[in-house]
């Protein structure tokens, strides 16, 4: 409390307020009173945080193509004319919130000198009559003299924490006391921290950015490329005094230029000094979740010194003014050892990439350019068990994030336990066509165990919008995808299923039956043709553009060419002729590879049962060329956002102010309690008191409070 609101409780003579001078004249004054206005403001308040759910609800500098997908080629550009994708940096947004700061100093400005000066008067000056007109109101006898009850009276209201000034007047004694005065400190304390957090803001968002690049003529960087071969235009001062953007750094590298992302492009920010990251660590739960990301770095700046700091999340490092925050991680450029495997049936080789670089590949007259996009080496999945999936004739789509069980068409969702497991490292990459046509694709290192049989998950899709849809070939009993590789090799060769057909057909034929066998021969020969794609149903027909063969080619067969009633019959003998001969034809490619025999077990047969789902998938597969992941060397890079904040210590100073202020206005309570002593007329040595109570909220505590003191203060009311 301040010495004008000290607790001296010394007799004073009545003062006269100055009168208050007017703000101003005509349509300034009214100007300024709107501007200073509690609705204002209030108003103003509302824009802003309806901006905010905006902003929050979308998310904020992504991709134009990502609004595009998401609300509509006509709603995505209203969108983005209005700014809704940057709405913190919008010209609007930063208008009303400089409008909020004006008004909030205005009314600050406005009704200090009225609250300063309500903190230096007690009010003493007031009539007795007007004690009459209060809500809470007393009169009571003490039963001693004018003076003795003033010094009783004295006694109390400091005991009971209450700051009070008398006035001695003709007729009696008034005093005015005062209990809660924090509760306006609040209310400048409240208002004052808004600005604060404003100015803040303003400080630490696009505002000053924007004011250099128009103070140096710098202008945004729409290009691509190396950040060295950014020309100076696109370049911040290192003396910038606020900003905040992402450093990426390699392992074994080091970086010294944050990105800053504008709305239509980038500005590059040196900092001043180096980050070279010597080690990243990270850390998982079991569900696959990373439990802990860390980076040792060495902070080079640029007199020489060298400083060695570890950054975890939550943790930053400050530096020079600039704190670094760990925001993420990504691959470095990991080095990966492929295997190519054309599906032409021509021999495997041998393909090195890496992470974030291209390369070209030729398949024939056909080249192909490969992008190297990402390396995930954990791949935490949950492999519950789940209801027996559809077969389907396309390539398998697999919802890695709830079970690995469904396919293609159908939509349905299993309950089942989780079972979290470690299905191992996976690589993604774009295989680009002739015609510039992008399709992703999404390979698994090792084989994932899916309904009692290992198979290997191969995805592609077509679209960034899409999911992953999956093609499963089986294992086999080294855990390789080469006998999956060797029966699809035999089934595109005509001599092999020309063998297998007539294997099949002198096995299936009865000995007192051999008329049979060249019927037998002629339909094993047939559906291995239609399944292999080699054939058509009819001469006449065209052939597909996206491929032809697998289950479907034999389900077009049955439905063109067997009558509907003999279909399901036709059906199951065609399956039985055609699962018999893929296993003559799974023998003879053994044979070939000097291999044994399989097995006539339950693994054959699983690997069998996997392998023609996935004979017919591949027949859509739409790659000349399957690149499997044999080996790598990963390198990883960490992502720091890099900020220079000095709004941070005003947003941090209005957020104290703001509790302060809050809890002042909700929780204190402003009392003012007037006493009128003057003496009991014709009854001696006794003082007759009237007293009254206000409140700037009332409430039944207000009521309670009251019939406390005067229970304490009088014997009797009247």
């Amino acid at each position: 409390m301040s010495d004008s609101t000290s607790d001296s409780f010394s007799p004073t003579t009545p003062e006269v307020p100055p009168p208050a001078r007017p703000l101003g004249h005509g349509t300034g004054r009214e100007l300024i009173e709107l501007l200073s206005s509690m609705r204002f403001a209030i108003a103003l308040l509302t824009v802003i945080c309806i901006a905010s759910v905006i902003g929050t609800v979308v998310r904020q500098r992504e991709p134009l193509n990502n609004y595009v997908n998401q609300f509509g080629p006509f709603w995505a550009d209203v969108f983005g004319k209005v700014d809704l994708y940057t709405v913190y940096s919008a010209w609007w947004f930063l208008l009303i919130l400089a409008f909020l700061v004006l008004s909030t100093t205005l009314c600050i400005a406005r009704n200090t000198p009225k609250i300063l000066a309500d903190l230096k008067s007690y009010k003493e000056h007031v009539r007795e009559q007007s004690l009459q007109a209060h809500k809470h109101k007393a009169l009571g006898i003490l039963p001693l003299s004018l003076e003795a009850s003033l010094q009783q009276v004295s006694q109390w209201l400091d005991a009971g924490g209450w700051k009070a000034r008398a006035q001695v007047r003709t007729a009696g004694i008034m005093i005015a006391a005062r209990k809660g005065a924090a509760n306006k400190i609040g209310y400048l304390a409240a208002h004052s921290a808004i600005v604060l957090i404003c100015l803040g803001g303003l400080f630490d968002g696009d505002l000053l950015v924007k004011a250099l690049m128009w103070a140096q003529g710098k202008s945004v960087y729409q290009g691509a490329g190396f950040i060295s071969d950014v020309p100076a235009q696109h370049r911040l001062s290192d003396r910038n005094p606020s900003f905040r953007g992402t450093l990426t750094v390699t392992e074994g590298s080091r970086n010294g230029t944050a990105v800053l992302n504008m709305t239509d492009g980038v500005l590059l920010q040196p900092l001043p000094f180096d980050v070279e990251l010597k080690k990243f660590k990270v850390e998982y739960y079991n569900t696959g979740m990373p439990k802990l990301f860390a980076s040792d770095v060495l902070i080079h700046d640029r007199d020489g010194k060298t400083t060695a700091a570890t950054i975890k999340v939550n943790e930053p490092l400050i530096h020079d003014g600039v704190a670094i925050y760990q925001s993420d991680f990504s691959d470095g450029g990991s080095l990966l050892k492929l295997r190519a495997i054309p599906l032409n049936g021509a021999a495997p080789f041998a393909l090195q990439g890496r992470v974030g670089t291209s390369t070209e590949l030729a398949q024939g007259a056909q080249k192909l350019g490969i992008e190297f996009s990402t390396l995930r080496v954990i791949n935490v999945e949950n492999m519950g068990s789940a209801a027996g999936a559809e077969s389907g004739a396309d390539v398998r789509k697999v919802d890695l994030v709830d079970s690995l069980q469904g396919h293609l068409g159908s939509g349905a969702k299993t309950r089942t336990e989780k079972s979290l497991q470690n299905i191992g490292p996976s690589f993604s990459y774009k295989l680009v066509d002739a015609s510039g046509q992008r399709r992703e694709f999404n390979n698994y290192m090792v084989p994932v165990l899916l309904d009692g049989q290992r198979v290997f998950l191969l995805g592609m899709r077509e679209s960034v919008n899409e999911g992953f849809r999956y093609l499963r070939a089986p294992a086999d009993e080294n855990g390789a995808l080469d006998g999956w590789l060797r029966l699809r090799e035999a089934l595109l060769k005509p001599e092999l299923r020309e063998r297998a057909a007539r294997l099949y057909a002198e096995a299936a034929t009865p000995d007192d039956k051999p008329q049979m066998l060249p019927q037998l021969t002629a339909t094993a020969r047939r559906a291995l043709g239609l399944f292999s794609g080699a054939e058509l149903v009819r001469p006449e027909d065209k052939r597909p553009a996206n491929g032809w063969g697998g289950l479907m080619a034999l389900s077009q067969f049955v439905d063109r060419e067997v009558p509907e009633a003999e279909r399901a019959r036709v059906s199951e003998v065609l399956l039985r002729i055609l699962n018999g001969t893929l296993y003559e034809l799974l023998k003879i490619s053994r044979e070939q590879a000097k291999l044994p025999p399989p097995a006539n077990d339950a693994t054959t047969q699983a690997f069998m049962t996997q392998a023609v789902l996935s004979l017919s998938d591949a027949t859509f597969y739409p790659a000349p060329v399957l690149l499997q992941l044999e080996d790598f060397e990963l390198v990883q890079a960490s992502g720091f956002q890099v900020a220079r904040a000095p709004g941070k210590t005003l947003v941090y100073l209005g957020a104290i102010l703001l509790i302060i202020g809050v809890f002042a206005m909700l929780y204190v309570k402003e009392r003012r309690l007037w006493i009128w002593l003057e003496a009991a007329p014709g009854q001696g040595e006794q003082t007759r008191v009237r007293m009254a109570l206000s409140s700037t909220r009332e409430s039944p505590d207000t009521a309670t409070e009251f019939d406390r003191l005067k229970s304490e203060l009088l014997k009797d009311t009247a």
